[in-house]
């Protein structure tokens, strides 16, 4: 199993300072008064435990993140400052925060402060250099610390100067949440119990390509769900009528399922469907055959049968990996097959049959909905980094931390 350094591995923190990259890209609205509010704080959250575990060894840590996308210039509607005070409601530590990541100013800071103090440095995009990686820049952030930690998955498959350029420079190590997610993603797709399951919905088989190529020589079931399931229908024959479908990647989608038979992947595709002349919610709709879609029918999701004929195989199955749901279920009833699918998984889960690891942002929203999130093991909050992950890249940002 791949083994990564981690926290334990840098030794006594007790006055160090330490760098935590930390993802804090939140979503946030502004209030009647003009004040900036966190709408969903998941991720201030997950890095808090390595804040206060550094926190508790007497390091000084020194929180690093990005936000937004200022092109590499000081945007102050992109400033991290407000985010100060949300990370101290968080770890109920007193929060500091300075105008700037670099600099004999910020250095002057650090060295003002306490053994087990938090400081909150300024954006790190307000630097162009950040994202080229720039050698000169991922040295001056180095100077500001004896020790990096990195507790960003999210940003693990970018090659910047804040994810590997620092570690390359200072003794670096994941922190509590990563070294998580990490072992979350080594146990569903490194190195799984079998049988393996895949749920691979979303709308176009094109933005998922890389990710099905992969997961047929890898996994036991793949289940297609989404808008990318008509595909595969239609580049075997079945007439899909309205529905959304990329006609030109038939051959693609029939190299997928010739793949699929070679390693043995059972590939699942829909018998019935969902259908209606109309996407929005509540609009008349009916469950029929796959085989008697008219032509002006729209499929907008699984339907009942094909999700009880999942759910018979996931009970034999022992791992499971969720991105993309199966139909349209922003808008009810359509979200019928995302929740049915997605409660069998938790319900197995919590009977301890099933390990389940999900990602992507439309799926960690369908699992809410489903009700069911904190059943599943695992549910990574990172977008393309666990996308790029289930293609099978390696993550420069994981890489520079593997263990010797």
């Amino acid at each position: 199993m791949t083994t990564f350094k981690n926290i334990q591995s840098l030794g006594a923190l007790a006055g160090k300072r330490v760098l935590l990259r930390a993802d804090l890209n939140v979503p946030m609205k502004v209030d009647d008064d003009g004040n900036r509010i966190v709408t969903d704080d998941t991720r201030i959250q997950s890095v808090t435990p390595t804040i206060l575990a550094l926190a508790e060894q007497g390091a000084r840590v020194l929180v690093l993140s990005h936000f937004g996308r200022p092109k590499g210039e000081r945007n102050l509607d992109m400033t991290l400052e407000p985010l100060g005070q949300h990370l101290a409601d968080a770890t109920k530590l007193p929060v500091s925060y300075i105008d700037d990541c670099i600099g004999e100013e910020v250095l002057d800071v650090i060295d003002a402060m306490e053994d087990g103090a938090v400081l909150l440095l300024e954006n790190v995009r307000f630097y162009a250099e950040e994202t080229r990686n720039d050698p000169d820049f991922a040295a001056a952030l180095a100077d500001n610390a004896d020790f990096y930690v990195n507790d960003a998955f999210s940003c693990c498959h970018r090659a910047h100067a804040s994810t590997v350029g620092i570690a390359e420079i200072l003794p670096s190590a994941a922190g509590l949440a990563l070294e998580k997610e990490l072992v979350a993603l080594e146990g569903a797709l490194g190195n799984p119990v079998r049988p393996v399951a895949a749920v691979v919905g979303g709308a176009k088989v094109s933005t998922k390509l890389d990710v099905l190529t992969n997961l047929v020589a890898k996994v036991d079931h793949l289940i297609i769900g989404g808008g990318m399931a008509n595909t595969f229908l239609a580049a075997q024959g079945i007439d899909v009528g309205a529905s959304l479908c990329e006609h030109d990647l038939a051959e693609t989608a029939i190299n997928i399922l010739k793949n699929a038979a070679d390693n043995n992947c059972k590939i699942h595709l829909p018998s019935d469907v969902v259908v209606a002349k109309e996407f929005k919610a509540n609009t008349a709709n009916q469950i029929i055959s796959i085989n008697n879609v008219a032509k002006d029918d729209m499929i907008l999701d699984v339907g009942p049968a094909s999700v009880t004929a999942v759910e018979a195989d996931l009970k034999d199955c022992k791992t499971l990996i969720w991105n993309g749901p199966m139909g349209a279920f922003e808008i009810e009833p359509f979200d019928a097959a995302t929740v049915s699918l997605a409660k069998a998984a938790g319900a197995l889960t919590e009977a301890g049959s099933l390990i389940s690891v999900a990602g992507g942002g439309d799926t960690v929203a369908a699992l809410k909905h489903a009700g069911v999130a904190d059943k599943f093991t695992h549910i990574s909050t990172a977008g393309g980094a666990f996308l790029e992950w289930m293609e099978g890249k390696k993550l420069p940002g994981v890489e520079i931390l593997l263990a010797e």
